[in-house]
Order: C-alpha cells, then structure tokens, then sequence
C-alpha cells in the first residue's frame, strides 16, 4: 500500500487536478470560496493521515510478528547449536577417552611385546624391521633405534633365518618352525608366523630359548639311562659274577695241584711244556682278575649313583679312576695302563666341589681309556708313553687338564669327538667307533654338572681334556 502513496500525493498536488476541482469551490459570481476549500483540504489531510496511520499500524503488526518469527527462529536455532554443542562434547569426550584407551592399550601390548623373555622380531617382505624387542637387543647388542627400519641382515647377519625362510612363509602362508641348536651350548626353536589380515605382508619372528628345557629333558633321558644301565650292569655282573668265581676258584685249584707235583710227573714241571702250562694258567688268572674288577666296576657304578649332587674332593676321584685303569684297562700285543707313567700337579689346598661322584669317575674313566687308546697307537724309538694330570682352582672354579702324548687328534676327530656315534653296520665297527667318542662323559660334564669340556689337540703332540667345574 505504501508504494502508492506517494503517486497519490503527487496527484493530489497536480495543478490538473486543482484546475477541476477549484471550481467546485467557486460561487456564482465566479469567486473561490477558501472556507470550503480549507475544509475539503483538511479532510483530505486527515483521511491521508489515517490511511498512513493504518498503514503503518498494519506494518508495524507485520514486523512484530516478524520479530517474533525471528526470535522463535533464533531461539530454535540457540537451542539446536546448544544441543549440537553438548553432542560434540560429549562425542570429543568419549573420542578422548577411547585415544586414551587406545593409547593404554596399545603401550600395554608393546610393553608385553617387549617384556617377552623371547626374541620377537617384526618383518616386512622386504626384509626390513618393523618391530624389535627388549631380548633381541639383548641377545643382539643392537637398539630397537638402530634397528627398525633396517634391513634384517645387514644389521645382523648371524640370524639363522634366511630370505628364503620369509619368502616361503609369505607365499604359503603358513608358519615355519626351525631348531637351532650347538650341544653343550644352547637350543634355540625359532618360529616364523606370517602377519593375517593386514594391508602390508609381513611376518613375525619368535627365537625361543629353551636350552633349560631341552638341558631338563635331556637329564631326565640321562637318569633314565643310567637307571637302566645300572639295573643292566647289576643284572650283567651277578650273572658273570657266578660261573667267574666258579673258573677262578678251578683255576686256582688247578694251580695248587700243579704246584704240588701230583698232576705231572716228577722233573716234568720244569719242562718246556710245564712252564708253557704254568704260564697259561697264570695268565688266565689274571684274566679273570681283570674280568673280576670289571665286575666290581659295574657294580659300584649301579650302587654308587645318587639322585643329588654330593661334597666330594675331584683328586680323590680322579685318583680312583686312575686305580680302576690300571685294573682294567689292557690291550692284547701292548702295554698294559700300569705301565703308562702318570705325572700328577695338583695344587694343594683344593676345595670340595658338588657332584656326582659316580659319574665323574666314569668320565674319568671313559677320558683314561681314550688316552690309553692314543698312547698304544704311537711308535717310535725312545717313547715313554705319559699321561699329566692337572687340577687347580681358577677364579670360582676348578679347572681340571688331562695331557697325553699319545698319537693326537685331526680336526675333523675334535669337531665330532663329543657327538654320539651312530652307525649301522658291523658290531665291532660301531663299538670301535664309540670307543672313540666320548659324547657321554661331555654331557656328564655340560649337562649333569653345568660345567664346560673342551679339547685341543695336535696329531705329532698329543692331545689335552679340559675340563672346568663349578665350586657352587
């Protein structure tokens, strides 16, 4: 409406229209009457005014409820604003507390990762470390820092895993599990796991150190053996026992019969063919005194063992070893062990050790027959065959050296000295082959008593035993 108020006001103003409408203010005699035309004008003037009062009424009512359209708009959009406000704090709160979560959860599981008492290694196809424990620092000497993000072996070569191992594991998806072991040393299972369900390949290494375990396990089949060697020696020397004492107590009848004249007749004993027969009957008596021995061995052997290591003094044993050698150890076309010349140095004052005593005196024993073994070999002009015996305490030790100058060992025969023989085949091959190994007195040494056996040796020299146990 209000656009045609000012035309209207314009109109109203026109001289055209005054033109006409002065006339009706007019007389008869032609004069205006200005009453009447004040009048009409002031009429006009306030229907104007009301009409523009109307109008601005009816505006004014329009942009009150205008206003209140707004305020209700406004106070809407206040009141969603609010809401959506709350919605994203308590969202931005439930997000800090799950990244908090998250962050907990996540240090919690690498600080397993790297608690683990296994080596844990992360790889990616490449080869490259993407994780690296607190164990593989230890074992390795190299920092997680230095480490991830390197090539596995470039930066640690010595791994028994090798790319192929990766590869295969990747390609089959499947998990590799691989011992790596040196006997006497330690035992390592190593597992190779390849990663599921996740956007970048990649495998898992495990090393688990299970030289306890494999060192428990062996000991357990050790004691095992030993039982069933000692029930066997047992069983074995009371039933040669018997008929021995039978053909040694007919031996020496025999003899005291000779010996009394009545079995040959008078001036025969002096005879060729007498002392031919005296001979005879002397040497299978010593036989059968050796064989007695034997017998006294393997029955000490089966009585003596104890399950828990006991106080005992090594030169006492190792001199008890050394009777036993002399006793039983001999070689048809040779000379027997007495003969040998023993050069003991052993340092006063030793302390007493925990062992097994019966053990140890096998190891001694099985260490005596082999030198006895090398020292018959040799030949030449002016040898005197010679085993030196050593013990001494080292530091919290107590080192023991057995050096012989008897026919040495090559290198190939030190690398397999301690290995078990195994071989099909021949029977007196296979014990002539053990009889040149001595896998059972080094685990003795390294397994039952956590001790350490080594040997050095040179064919035109001889060859030493090493031998080092614990005080504690």
């Amino acid at each position: 409406m209000t656009r045609f108020l000012l035309p209207l006001l314009l109109f109203i103003q026109s001289p055209l229209l005054y033109a006409g409408l002065l006339d009706v203010f007019k007389d008869e005699e032609g004069r205006t009457k200005w009453q009447w035309v004040a009048n009409f004008s002031s009429g006009v003037l306030i229907i104007l005014l009301t009409l523009v009062v109307i109008v601005l009424f009816i505006t004014w009512q329009r942009a009150r409820r205008y206003n209140r359209a707004l305020e209700e708009i406004r106070a809407n959009l206040e009141q969603r604003v609010r809401e959506r406000t709350a919605k994203l704090e308590h969202e931005v709160a439930e997000h800090v507390v799950t990244t908090r979560m998250l962050k907990a959860s996540e240090a919690y599981i690498q600080n397993i990762l790297r608690s683990m008492p296994l080596v844990l290694v992360g790889l990616d196809r490449e080869g490259t470390i993407t994780h690296w424990n607190l164990r593989a620092e230890e074992i390795s000497g190299i920092k997680a820092a230095d480490a991830i993000g390197k090539n596995l072996w470039s930066i640690y070569s010595d791994i028994t895993i090798s790319p192929r191992h990766i590869e295969q594991a990747l390609d089959k998806g499947e998990t590799i599990t691989l011992r790596h072991s040196q006997p006497g040393s330690y035992h390592f299972d190593i597992t190779v796991y390849p990663l599921q369900d996740y956007d970048e390949p990649g495998v898992v290494i495990l090393v688990d150190d299970v030289t306890k375990r494999v060192t428990a396990e062996n000991m357990l089949i050790h004691h095992d053996k030993l039982s069933s060697m000692g029930e066997l020696a047992t069983a074995m020397a009371s039933d040669i026992n018997t008929p021995l004492q039978a053909i040694l107590f007919d031996l020496r009848s025999f003899q005291g019969i000779l010996e009394s004249g009545k079995l040959l007749p008078a001036g025969t004993q002096q005879s060729p063919e007498g002392e031919k027969l005296q001979q005879l009957l002397s040497n299978a008596s010593k036989s059968g005194q050796k064989v007695e021995s034997i017998i006294r061995n393997l029955l000490q052997f089966a009585r003596g063992r104890t399950d828990k290591p006991q106080q005992a003094n090594v030169v006492d044993i190792l001199e008890h070893s050394l009777e036993q050698s002399r006793e039983v150890l001999s070689l048809p076309d040779t000379f027997p062990f007495s003969d040998i010349r023993i050069e003991p140095h052993f340092e006063p004052d030793l302390p007493l050790i925990p062992c097994y005593v019966t053990e140890l005196q096998q190891v001694f024993l099985s260490l005596f027959r082999h030198a006895y073994k090398s020292l018959t070999e040799k030949h030449e002009a002016g040898y005197t065959p010679t085993i030196k015996l050593y013990v001494a305490k080292c530091y919290d030790a107590l080192s023991v050296r057995i050096q012989h100058n008897g026919v040495g060992l090559t290198s190939e025969e030190q690398m397999y000295l301690f290995e078990p023989y195994m071989q099909e085949g021949n029977i007196d091959k296979v014990a002539e082959g053990a009889n040149k190994r001595l896998s059972f007195a080094h685990f003795v040494i390294t397994e039952q008593h956590q001790g350490h056996m080594a040997v050095t040796s040179d064919p035109a020299v001889g060859t030493t035993f090493h031998i080092q146990l614990d005080l504690v």
